[in-house]
């Protein structure tokens, strides 16, 4: 399974005006095929601020998922940048073009957000959920610029599958067809949501997530994350993802020299679902979530 080639090409922004410059090429991207609800979210106040925040939302769902998250921190000063993860965020619920995703675009993404990020603020946080949270796992790796990457409920690993298994069923899963899934196999497209993500998955794209995760999980073997600050959030009734493979990797940098790394776990009790960030989402408690997650986040 090949990884070596998901490492950072950084070009961080010289300035404001460069970064906004580089969001507008992400804008570009935006094209008529993409929802009007799902398209990236800049929110700026109009100048570098001294903290800015990038988020990157889960996989099949769109930057609509973070952005009651990102407003709170607008108002507490931030420059916020929610940038569409590829092929996401269609109009059209039912395309295939997510299947088409790799380790690679979401790599890339990430680095360029990072860039970008670094002209909006003098300080840099870094997070995301689920796919995001790889993204955001995958920035404190390769990231020194980074002031705080925090990954949230990163799908390091699926659940239940067991982690030993986790790179023979992705190697196993790219060399066969692709197939789609529905998350709700009952109801499928007509399950209750927010109404901008996708109804189903694709084993391929869930396969490149765990590409990028191995790679992730490869370095840090040998080398402790290149971000000063690591925040790992990890939701104890989560049944989606993995959170041992996730605390498996903080044990892997700690091993290596990190120091500056904090884990927060939301309880079992609370019943929180994996999306525990949309606040369309059925059984969402974003009024227990919200404000930890604000705390936690401006901690460092």
């Amino acid at each position: 399974m090949a990884t070596k080639g998901l490492t950072s090409k950084s070009r961080p922004a010289a300035s404001y005006a460069e970064a906004v410059a580089r969001i507008g090429a992400l804008q570009a991207e935006d094209t008529a095929a993409v929802s009007p609800v799902s398209r990236l979210i800049f929110l700026t106040h109009g100048q570098q601020a001294e903290r800015a925040i990038v988020f990157f939302h889960g996989y099949t769902s769109s930057p609509a998922q973070f952005r009651r998250l990102g407003e709170m921190f607008y108002e507490l000063g931030y420059n916020v940048l929610i940038p569409r993860l590829p092929h996401h965020g269609l109009s059209d619920r039912l395309a295939p073009d997510h299947a088409l995703l790799t380790a690679e675009e979401l790599a890339r993404l990430a680095d360029e957000a990072s860039d970008i990020a670094l002209g909006l603020g003098e300080q840099v946080t870094v997070a995301g959920l689920s796919m995001g949270g790889v993204m955001a796992g995958w920035a404190a790796q390769e990231r020194a610029e980074v002031s705080l990457a925090a990954p949230i409920a990163p799908g390091f690993g699926l659940y239940p599958l067991p982690a030993r298994l986790a790179r023979p069923f992705t190697h196993v899963t790219l060399r066969m067809p692709n197939v789609f899934r529905w998350w709700d196999p009952v109801l499928k497209d007509k399950a209750p949501d927010p109404g901008y993500g996708y109804p189903r998955y694709s084993t391929h794209a869930l396969a490149q997530m765990l590409r990028l995760s191995a790679a992730v999980q490869a370095k840090a073997k040998h080398k402790a994350p290149a971000t000063r600050n690591v925040l790992l959030v990890t939701n104890a009734n989560d049944l989606s993802v993995d959170n041992r493979t996730a605390q498996r990797l903080v044990a892997a940098w700690q091993r290596a020299g990190a120091e500056h790394i904090r884990c927060y776990e939301f309880p079992a009790g609370l019943g929180l679902p994996h999306d525990l960030i949309d606040p369309a989402e059925p059984l969402q408690q974003t009024d227990v979530v919200y404000p930890v997650l604000v705390e936690l986040l401006q901690g460092h």
